[in-house]
């Protein structure tokens, strides 16, 4: 963080108007458990692609998101888990990263309506790797399980490097969404297409089958996180053994 001009101010965050389209699709099974890290466990082969457009936030600005979320479940409870986000601000791209542990990189998103279309893209540089689409606001959506599925627990894994380059912080990190005010919500046809790229994989859960689609518009608060599993602590007492086992030899 610079001393002198941080990237972004101290919480809470706050956005207006944030506008989703979440398509959840089935993928490979291997291929998404080999990606989820352990305690966390898939228990469908399922995905969700996001493009959430953040027209109003508190000490972020105005931005465009998209990404993949991948249901799991921790200790009995279901939630969320975050596997790659691309977005085009960077006070939200560092602050995600440094306070959270979002795995976000700087792309090119856009959420828009073209006439009778909900139309989400990403392009990382010049290179189109998703598009979404889903009919405008064909249905109503159930209010209430939109809005108890914004209040599941999500999950991330933070990782920041030491100056030598090795792991310092390695946890899991849960976080809620807060103060949920839920504007609407829509269902519709949909369609997903996903394109192969070196530095945004997102093809690498490939689409077997679109299962559904939702259009939402909330107010909420993205709360502070806690660390609910340390992995570097986890794997200490193992190498302090291991040492003193050393030494005594």
């Amino acid at each position: 963080m610079p001393l002198t001009s941080p990237a972004y101010p101290p919480g809470p965050y706050r956005f207006s108007n944030r506008e989703y389209l979440i398509i959840t699709y089935r993928t490979d099974p291997q291929k998404l458990r080999d990606l989820v890290p352990e305690p966390l466990q898939v228990c469908e082969p399922l995905v969700k692609f996001e493009f959430i457009r953040m027209p109003d936030s508190t000490g972020f600005g105005d931005y465009t998101e998209s990404g993949q979320v991948i249901p799991v479940s921790f200790c009995g409870r279901m939630g969320s888990y975050t596997h790659c986000m691309f977005l085009d601000d960077h006070p939200p791209t560092a602050g995600g990263r440094e306070l959270w542990g979002f795995p976000k990189k700087l792309a090119s998103p856009t959420l828009r309506t073209e006439t009778d279309t909900l139309v989400g893209t990403l392009d990382y540089g010049p290179v189109r790797v998703a598009t979404g689409t889903m009919g405008y606001k064909h249905r109503a959506a159930d209010l209430a399980s939109v809005k108890a599925s914004l209040a599941d627990p999500n999950f991330l894994l933070k990782i920041i490097p030491h100056v030598d380059g090795t792991p310092r912080i390695c946890e899991l990190v849960e976080y809620h969404l807060e103060d949920i005010d839920l504007r609407g919500a829509w269902t519709g046809p949909a369609a997903l297409n996903l394109w192969s790229h070196a530095l945004a994989p997102v093809a690498e859960l490939p689409v077997l089958e679109v299962v559904s689609a939702v259009h939402l518009v909330a107010d909420l608060t993205l709360a502070l996180g806690k660390v609910v599993h340390d992995y570097l602590a986890e794997a200490e007492p193992r190498h302090r053994k291991g040492r003193n086992h050393e030494l005594s030899q």
